[in-house]
């Protein structure tokens, strides 16, 4: 199937042609936030930023979540809080206070749970790291969130809070599981643990800003399929969820080199290629003097290639 064809489907049938390629495991952390909202509302902004912060792109969240899951993908893991927003300071104390538990209490987000049936489990560290700080009325939020949703079973909605480094709560969870089984616990028995629940490994990351993969601890295993978009994450369309599912359906996986079928010019298209792009880098950028990070464009597209890929 062409691009083109996979993109001007049916939602319906983009999710039958996901879901028979398997069940999808993503990866979404949500971030730039900050600066879509002052680009795309900054009159609301300017008025009360933390409402602004909650309402606006709390809902914004919402229809993310809601764009994968019409599309196919039935699990998503999104890291939402790490530990160094506790240090940001005063000024975010209000931000603080009420965004750790927006998915937990806002309105637009409960319905949505109810209204997609999907199941909620919050993963990391948070107990550790919330417990010492006014916020740890967060945790007994998380878990009646989990409670609240545990029942429903179409889809499952993964958040991450403080899932930045896992090790010693892996380590924790070993020692325990020794204690009562008198064994080591295998993988899987470890996953369930730690996220509530077994999850399968990740399928697809999507990232924004600076090229790193995280907060997927356990179910990152080096064949996750990697994608980084130009723009804050809360521009994300429906025409681009589609192109990176039909890259991750359709051009992934079929990396088996058949490099004896490769004709004369098929290994010309290569080298030309190759040393157009010979000291080009993915992920190079530069930095604008306010600290801002953009990418720079590193691929150079030659003839021969276009003219294979393209049939003219």
């Amino acid at each position: 199937m062409q691009l083109e064809t996979f993109l001007n489907l049916p939602t319906a049938e983009v999710a039958r042609l996901v879901r028979e390629a398997g069940p999808q495991v993503g990866v979404f952390p949500i971030n730039g936030t900050r600066r879509w909202l002052r680009l795309e509302h900054p009159q609301a902004v300017a008025e009360d930023f933390v409402t602004a912060y909650l309402n606006i792109a709390g809902r914004r969240h919402v229809e993310l979540y809601q764009l994968f899951f019409d599309h196919g993908v039935d699990t998503l893991l999104t890291p939402v809080f790490g530990p160094d927003i506790l240090t940001r300071g005063e000024g975010y104390s209000d931000l603080i206070r009420d965004g750790l538990s927006w998915f937990a209490r806002g309105q637009d987000f409960l319905d949505f749970y109810d209204a997609y049936d999907v199941r909620v489990r919050v993963y990391g560290d948070y107990r550790r790291y919330l417990e010492p700080t006014p916020y740890a009325g967060v945790i007994d939020d998380c878990a009646t969130l989990e409670r609240r949703t545990a029942a429903h079973s179409r889809y499952r909605l993964f958040f991450g809070v403080c899932a930045h480094d896992a090790a010693e709560t892996i380590a924790a969870i070993g020692v325990r599981f020794h204690q009562q089984y008198g064994r080591l616990p295998t993988k899987r028995e470890m996953i369930a643990t730690y996220y509530g629940e077994y999850v399968a490994p990740v399928d697809f990351f999507i990232g924004f800003d600076k090229f790193a993969a995280f907060d997927m601890p356990l179910v990152a295993t080096g064949n996750e399929d990697l994608y980084f978009t130009v723009a804050p994450s809360l521009y994300m369309s429906a025409r681009q969820v589609r192109t990176i599912l039909y890259d991750h359906i359709y051009m992934r996986p079929h990396d088996e080199n058949s490099y004896a079928e490769m004709t004369e010019a098929d290994w010309a298209a290569m080298r030309e290629f190759y040393e157009a792009n010979m000291e080009n880098t993915l992920g190079i950028g530069t930095r604008h003097p306010r600290g801002v990070w953009y990418p720079l464009p590193q691929v150079q597209l030659t003839d021969m290639l276009i003219s294979q890929y393209t049939g003219r």
